[in-house]
């Protein structure tokens, strides 16, 4: 007999209050709630803020601090270092109002059960579309990034597409736990993992006396500048790249519903955007300032053979757990659609099984057919941050908040100048979705006809050793 499946986004608005029913304290948020405690099965709300910051720090610092000094070199010290900033302070203050929206209405569990709320069925599915592309994406960036490693601790040893095969499997094995706060320590050691890796180079860099890949001999240009002139291209692209290093929104709402006491969320990600601001602002400008134009892109390879593969060897944990991160979070959000309202969500079933781990298979092929298709890493970055985490980190926010506070449209001055700065941020995030398409687009066009790299290549993406494909 087949079980009816039922669904459990009301259009009504939530109530977080407790209220008494036939003589009981009930819980109506706790009813709400996607994932029920004391279940006969897999339980997932056990993340604590202590965990939880673990999770959003390594959910953030996964592979920004790769592409974001080869930003700086578009945008220089000065430019770079205020879209740092700036992107983190917005990045922060986004996923905390939409944080607030899905706390208000606990039966959501991801932006695409938000939009449902508020716009219907239609808006909801293109939602949808943006968060399994976008996380696809991420998972096809670190994959990139994985190959990339493997290339170059190993010279160049196997096929790139074979390098990326076993990345795809690490990724899917990784990503296959089942619950976040089962991931906590592999993340807590990935973070430790990357940021030594980083600091390596950073210390390597500094001990040269010119950059590694600078001419040897005779005069260069270093390549320094406090501010540069780019094209809005190379401009937006660069500024798109540092966006989507600190943007986390799509990714960590889905985690409040995994969270012991979900109303934590709010100074676990105001102090989190904190720390991941420090560490992006610190380590980039210090690698740039040590480097120039002469950085790499992923970073690591920025200072000579010897700390390239020491720095990829130590890296290459985060870089799997990074992939893996981003495509549990594609897979979860179609695993909850599929099984929310049967028995299968939270059992230890066959059905619950053969779906998780289908999912975790099928998005991480998916990934690895993108990180064949578009083989170099900042390209890849900013495609995803115009595309995807554009419309969904920076203009849903404040549409979400603007339909909790209508009111201010009838209130005093304050509030309306409060309204218009978040219409502000909307236009923010239409500028750099646009814009961003229109500057990767003209970018790739120009790496192209340059000798842009060939899809489901063999070629050493890491430049390790001079390929002969």
């Amino acid at each position: 007999m087949s079980e009816k499946k039922t669904e459990t986004v009301s259009h009504m608005p939530a109530s977080t209050s407790p209220s008494i029913l036939e003589g009981k304290l009930v819980d109506i948020t706790e009813d709400n709630e996607v994932f029920k405690k004391g279940v006969d099965g897999v339980e997932f709300r056990t993340v604590s803020w202590q965990r939880a910051t673990i999770i959003f720090v390594k959910y953030t610092v996964a592979t920004g601090l790769l592409g974001i000094p080869s930003a700086l070199n578009t945008l220089g010290a000065v430019g770079g270092g205020l879209n740092i900033v700036g992107w983190g302070a917005m990045n922060a203050y986004t996923s905390v109002i939409a944080g607030d929206f899905k706390i208000n209405h606990p039966e959501c569990h991801t932006i695409v059960d938000m939009s449902r709320l508020i716009w219907g069925n239609i808006i909801a599915e293109f939602v949808s579309v943006l968060l399994i592309l976008g996380y696809v994406l991420c998972t096809a960036s670190a994959i990139l990034g994985i190959s990339t490693a493997l290339n170059a601790v190993s010279e160049n040893g196997a096929c790139t597409a074979v390098f990326s095969f076993v990345g795809l499997i690490m990724t899917v094995m990784f990503a296959s736990i089942r619950t976040w706060s089962s991931m906590t320590w592999p993340l807590a050691f990935s973070f430790f993992c990357v940021m030594a890796a980083v600091l390596a180079v950073v210390i390597g860099s500094a001990q040269l006396t010119r950059p590694a890949a600078a001419p040897q001999t005779g005069p260069y240009d270093f390549g320094f500048v406090a501010i540069r002139y780019p094209t809005f291209a190379a401009g937006i692209t660069a500024a798109n790249a540092i966006f989507a290093s600190s943007t986390g929104c799509p990714g960590t709402i889905p985690i409040i519903s995994e969270m012991r006491q979900p109303t934590d969320f709010r100074r676990v990600t105001i102090n989190v955007g904190c720390i991941v601001t420090v560490i992006y602002l610190v380590l980039s400008m210090t690698m740039y300032s040590y480097v120039g134009q002469w950085i790499a892109s992923p970073s690591l390879g920025s200072a000579g053979p010897l700390i390239k593969k020491v720095a990829y060897g130590v890296a290459l944990p985060s870089l799997v757990v990074s992939a893996g991160l981003f495509n549990h979070v594609s897979a979860k959000y179609i695993f909850v659609r599929v099984l929310r309202g049967t028995k299968h969500l939270q059992s230890n079933s066959l059905v619950h099984w053969s779906t998780w781990l289908g999912l975790n298979l099928g998005l991480g092929v998916l990934a690895y057919v993108f990180a064949e298709a578009v083989p170099v890493f900042n390209y890849l970055l900013a495609l995803l941050a115009s595309v995807c985490f554009a419309p969904m980190s920076i203009m849903l926010p404040p549409l979400f908040w603007m339909a909790d506070h209508k009111h201010y449209l009838k209130a005093g001055t304050k509030e309306k100048i409060i309204y218009a700065a978040h219409v502000g941020i909307l236009l923010i995030g239409s500028l750099m979705c646009v814009g961003g398409i229109y500057g990767v687009g003209v970018s790739i066009a120009q790496a192209s006809s340059t000798g842009f790299g060939r899809v489901f290549s063999c070629a050493d993406n890491s430049n390790t050793v001079i390929s002969q494909q």
